[in-house]
């Protein structure tokens, strides 16, 4: 078979040769929730309600491995058979408009990924084919004012015209039913809890729970409880692993300070103390006799 008929056969996706995804990070609820093609299909018919063909098997999960850091991510790549690309990237509530960043660069990796799997060369004379970008964020927190378009030129150059342009579409919560918005109140729902019940694991029953009891992702969450349970517990994990990397980091800081500040000699240490509080007094004494030893 050639590379021109394996160029063709990849970008209409047919049934029979899906891409594979790859799964090598942790997932999340977003990423869990829609490895099921039943699922996936839905996401797609709430942002293509006009395809009427497509089906489970138009449809493949092409997320790539994570391209900004190895912690729990949520990035989502869909290849749609009429020769789209989706690209959906969960923000959480903190807004960030440099999201557009994250997509910038995940859509080049997944291009590059794209034209080794369709066997295309970038440095033959022939134009390569490639699939239609769409590009979304989920914001599961408040719109608010925000906008319901961000754009690389309008956020980072003040509207220039600029060589390059990058455009995403906003989804947030709305009075649709559908399982974009479904996801969107559970992850809400979640967020009340956790400021009710603290990071424990009444917060995720008890979020599972409300879900189940107002219909939302209920079929997903009753059918995965254990699985949904073990990941949302792992986001604990992974916050306090990092609380107790910065603050590690924060007195590691503290101490070199304290130690610059003995070595001038210039202050006492109740002067010391008062400068960097988080040190106790006993832990500067003997910051003061290492360094004496040293001396």
């Amino acid at each position: 078979m050639s590379n021109d008929t394996n160029q063709t056969q990849e970008v209409s996706v047919p049934r029979n040769m899906q891409p594979t995804a790859k799964r090598t990070a942790k997932n999340s609820v977003f990423l869990d929730l829609f490895q099921d093609k039943q699922n996936l299909l839905k996401l797609y018919k709430t942002l293509h309600p006009e395809d009427k063909d497509a089906t489970e098997d138009t449809l493949a999960i092409v997320t790539i491995d994570n391209v900004l850091t190895d912690n729990l991510y949520n990035d989502l790549g869909i290849m749609a058979g009429n020769n789209r690309l989706l690209l959906l990237l969960e923000a959480q509530s903190s807004w960030t408009v440099n999201i557009l960043i994250r997509i910038l660069l995940y859509l080049a990796q997944s291009y590059h990924e794209y034209f080794e799997r369709t066997c295309q060369s970038l440095y033959k004379s022939k134009k390569v084919k490639m699939p239609k970008p769409e590009l979304y964020v989920i914001y599961t927190g408040n719109k608010g004012r925000k906008p319901d378009i961000i754009s690389l030129s309008q956020e980072f150059f003040n509207g220039a015209d600029i060589d390059l342009e990058i455009k995403a579409k906003v989804i947030y919560e709305s009075d649709k039913n559908n399982i974009i918005n479904e996801y969107i109140v559970f992850c809400r729902i979640f967020n009340e809890q956790i400021k009710e019940h603290g990071m424990t694991k009444q917060a995720v029953t008890e979020t599972i729970r409300i879900c189940k009891d107002r219909n939302i992702l209920k079929q997903y969450l009753s059918s995965k409880e254990v699985e949904v349970v073990t990941i949302m517990m792992s986001l604990f994990d992974d916050e306090q692993i990092m609380k107790t990397y910065l603050k590690d980091f924060e007195k590691e800081t503290e101490r070199k300070t304290a130690e610059r500040m003995i070595k001038k000699g210039k202050m006492t240490l109740e002067e010391i103390a008062d400068y960097i509080p988080a040190l106790s007094f006993e832990e500067l004494k003997e910051i003061e006799a290492e360094i004496m030893q040293l001396a």
